[in-house]
């Protein structure tokens, strides 16, 4: 399946009202089926809001040929089609779609980069972050002649990251220049937990967003960065010359908002 594109499938139902109820409970049954598929991705069912009986299900497949081949013959398509062969004459469309690059999301969801406090908020961050970084007898001869900017870039990849503008890519070389500062650095399992545990307090210290939801995402990027950093460093390392600065949204918990 690597390599493949990923393909979307829609499916139209017109049902009758007096049997929408009974459609939606096989479909609840039917998801389970789909959920244990490895060929799929993830998957939606949806109703209409102005007219009632008309239903859209979407399901992402892993490609076109791992749903008609692969689910179909495989092992979840008969308990998944039992359920919902009776409503197969209330089809009006079942196709694939291929994604076209074109997405994002809407201004009502803020990015990590906004939430945070924008670029004032990760200057603090970085500032307080390494000033602790250079006192610290682990991680500090790492960073031994450090540049007095570096706390800026490294503010500046944040923002890129977390949804901020793109400086970093234009104006140090993005995802390549950053590399660069890892390879052949032989960075150890406790350097990188320090540096996450150090970079978590001083997050504290400057006051980012506590709420549940900005930490889990925040955390999860530095896992994930650090994570790889290490790999990169390592003798023998050989990462991924080119590639984009990495977005990080929310993922699954939406941004937190106080009720009154």
């Amino acid at each position: 399946m690597k390599g493949r594109p990923l393909i979307v499938e829609y499916i139209r139902y017109r049902v009758p009202e007096e049997r929408s109820a009974d459609f939606e409970a096989a479909y609840r049954r039917a998801a389970a089926s789909l959920g244990s598929a490895p060929e799929c991705v993830d998957y939606e069912l949806t109703r209409c809001a102005e007219e009632a009986g008309r239903y859209i299900l979407r399901i992402t497949w892993t490609s076109a040929e791992d749903h008609l081949e692969g689910f179909r013959n495989g092992p979840n398509f008969a308990a998944f089609f039992t359920e919902i062969r009776p409503y197969v004459s209330d089809i009006e469309e079942m196709r694939h779609y291929e994604p076209t690059g074109v997405h994002g999301q809407g201004a009502s969801v803020p990015t990590l980069y906004d939430w945070a406090g924008g670029a004032e908020a990760f200057e603090r961050l970085t500032e307080v972050f390494y000033g602790h970084v250079l006192k610290d007898e682990l991680i500090g001869p790492l960073f031994a002649g450090m540049d007095p900017r570096h706390p800026t870039y490294v503010a500046i990849w944040l923002g890129e990251v977390f949804g901020g503008p793109d400086r970093y890519t234009r104006e140090r070389g993005g995802y390549a220049h950053m590399l660069s500062q890892h390879i052949g650095k032989g960075i150890t399992e406790r350097q990188r937990r320090r540096w996450v545990n150090l970079l978590l307090d001083a997050a504290d210290e400057v006051g980012l967003p506590g709420d549940p939801e900005f930490r889990a995402a925040f955390l999860g990027y530095i896992e994930w960065g650090t994570r790889l950093a290490f790999a990169n460093s390592q003798p023998g390392a050989t990462p991924v010359a080119k590639a984009p600065v990495p977005h990080w949204g929310w993922g699954v918990a939406p941004p937190y908002t106080p009720r009154g």
